[in-house]
Parts: C-alpha cells; structure tokens; sequence
C-alpha cells in the first residue's frame, strides 16, 4: 500500500517530472513514508541522520532557536514543499524544527546522502533541484524584506493576502481561509508581540474587513484589506 502511495505521489511532484517511471519505481525503494497528527514534531535539524523531506499533506511550521532558545517560526509550508537539509549538508549552525499544525500531515522523505547519489546520476533531477530550493531562498528573503521594511499591521495583512491566495476558497472577493494558526503563531510569523497581533486583528475585524475565530477567516474584500 505504502509503496503504490509513493509511486502515484513522486510521480506527480513537479521535481521528478523528469523521471522514467523506472526511475521513479527505484526512487521509492529509498523513500520513507510517515504520517503524523497536528503538534507532532516531524523533524529536528539537529539529528544524526540528515534527512530531505516533501510534504506530501497538510500543513507544517519550521520553527528557528536562537542561542537564547527562543522560538521564532520561519514559514509556514504546504503540500509539495521541501524542507529539511536542503543544501544537501548537515549544517550544525542551524536549529530548527518542522512540527504539524493540521491534524493529517503526510510527508516523504530520503536520506541526504542517497538523494545526493539520485542527483549526481541525474543532472536533469538536479536542476529541478536547484530551482525548487531557489525558489524557496527566494521566498525567505521576501519575508525578511517584509520584516525589516513594514509596520506590524501591514506584515499582518500582507501575511492574510498571501495566506488567502495559497489556501484561501474564494468568491468572487470574499475568501475563506482554514485557520489552524493560533495568534501566537501570527505573532511570531509577523515577527510581533502576541498582543500587537490580537490588537490588529480585533481592529480588523471591528472594522468589518474580516470575520476571525479558530476555525476560519473570512475575509469580506481581499482586495480592500
């Protein structure tokens, strides 16, 4: 069962499109498959066995430890992200974790150095690679960008916009966003106070922009937010 999961499952992530499904069929021999539950902890960075993982369902935080041991959380990542040892060497500067925040999460993964071996018999698998962790790089430097440059209210509703736009159901400009963040996590997404964060949302919605409680977010105009 879990072999045909992982089958139908590379197959269909864009990083191995450029795979024969006999290639495809060797791939599965190294992957692992594991399910967790929401809270569960999925990955530490500091383990002995560097790991590369795609997320196959559900959603995960990677959350950051300082020297001081305070929690920062990096990104939040959907289904078919990467995560893990991505630069394909156990960094010992990092200190990180993945933990689930929906109540199915499913994920793959491969031992770094067998997925090395993958890439250096496959340059088309390796620049697929390489574009993929691109992207990611990318997309932590915006948030820096975003950190650095913007007041707490805006990060927030800029965090809304882009949360809406990846998982949100719209209608017409209304959307519907799935929360499974509480708003400590907000908080430490949009690098502010767990106070600011309520503040802002409490005005947000005083002002009939959203609708928020712990299950959903509806937002009545994305475009006016």
């Amino acid at each position: 069962m879990y072999e045909e999961l992982k089958y139908w499952y590379l197959r269909d992530h864009k990083l191995f499109w450029t795979l024969s499904m006999s290639q495809i069929k060797q791939l599965c021999i190294i992957t692992g498959f594991k399910k967790a539950s929401k809270g569960d902890i999925i990955y530490f960075s500091s383990s002995d066995v560097p790991r590369i993982f795609l997320l196959k369902k559900g959603n995960i935080k990677i959350v950051s430890i300082d020297e001081d041991g305070n929690e920062t959380i990096k990104e939040i990542l959907q289904k078919g992200d990467l995560f893990g040892e991505l630069s394909l060497e156990a960094d010992t500067e990092i200190n990180e974790y993945a933990k689930a925040l929906t109540p199915e999460v499913s994920i793959c993964s491969f031992l770094m150095s067998d997925f090395e071996a993958l890439i250096l018999k496959n340059p088309n698998l390796a620049l697929s690679y390489t574009k993929f962790v691109g992207m990611r790089m990318k997309r932590l430097k915006n948030n820096y960008s975003d950190l650095i440059s913007k007041d707490a209210k805006t990060r927030l509703t800029s965090f809304l916009k882009n949360w809406a736009t990846k998982e949100g159901i719209f209608n017409g400009n209304k959307v519907v966003i799935q929360n499974y963040l509480t708003q400590a996590d907000i908080a430490q997404i949009i690098c502010t106070s767990r106070q600011t964060a309520t503040q802002i949302l409490n005005d947000l919605v005083e002002q009939n922009l959203i609708h928020y409680n712990r299950k959903e977010i509806l937002i009545d105009d994305i475009f006016k937010l």
